[in-house]
Parts: C-alpha cells; structure tokens; sequence
C-alpha cells in the first residue's frame, strides 16, 4: 500500500490539524482505503457520529483515489445514503474507487463500514479536473510520502 497525499492542515487528513480526524489514506490495488473510529468529538446526537462528519469522510475517500493517479480534481457534486447510525467508538473501514470518466469529469464511489462488513453508508461523487493554474496552487500545499 501506497500512502496518498496529504495536506498537513485539512480537516480529514491534515496531521497538523489540531481539530481534525487525522485519517491516513492509502492507495492499494486500484481504491483509496482508509480507516478510523468514531471519535465523540465529532458526535451529532448523543453517542452517534455526526452525518456531515461521515459525508466529509466519504468525500475524501473518493478524491483520494482521483489524487492516488495524480488527478487534482475538485468536488461538483455528492450524493451520501446513510445505512445505520454509526456508534461512537465504532471502527470504520473507507473504501473509494473511480468508476467513469468524461473529459474533465470524473465519477467516483465510496463506502464506509464496520469490521463486520455492514455497509453504514454510501457516497457517489463527481469530481472536476482542475486547469494548470489551480493544479499549480493545489500542489504546493500537498506533502508527499515516500
């Protein structure tokens, strides 16, 4: 496995994110995989992860698996179906992959689910190839692991 780029401040993935998840996205035989645990930082309701937490998650998967080919891509639009309510402390495994693409437009999927299997929650996502001078400035906040 490969780990995918990251920005040290982003709220998913950044290291130096204080607030953040911190998440590690790897890259491994075609999909971005990820995981982590519910944390109750990140609770809407009592000792349930809050949905626009898992949706935030579902949307990093996806565009990690376009940034794994080096396609700097930004979100159009995304769809997250919500399966079960996720528990606080329940371990989450991320998957992303990319389906399609049309020109500069890129159609993703992606799931979360428990160690069981269940599926918690679904996401397609369309992502738009962005032009030099964007890929420029998206580049020189991504770190790179060897």
């Amino acid at each position: 496995m490969i780990e995918i780029a990251r920005y040290s401040g982003c709220f998913i993935c950044g290291e130096q994110n204080r607030h953040g998840l911190r998440v590690k996205f790897y890259y491994s035989e075609g999909k971005a995989v990820a995981e982590c645990t519910a944390q109750r930082s990140f609770e809407g309701y009592k000792d349930i992860y809050h949905g626009g937490v898992t949706a935030s998650l579902l949307d990093e998967i996806m565009i990690k698996a376009l940034l794994a080919r080096n396609i700097f891509a930004m979100t159009v639009e995304l769809t997250v179906k919500f399966h079960k309510a996720v528990q606080i402390g329940q371990h989450l495994n991320l998957e992303g992959l990319l389906e399609n693409q049309k020109g500069r437009l890129y159609f993703t999927r992606g799931e979360m689910r428990l160690d069981s299997g269940e599926v918690v929650a679904s996401a397609s996502g369309k992502y738009l190839e962005v032009k030099e001078d964007m890929k420029g400035k998206l580049l020189t906040s991504l770190e790179r692991k060897s």
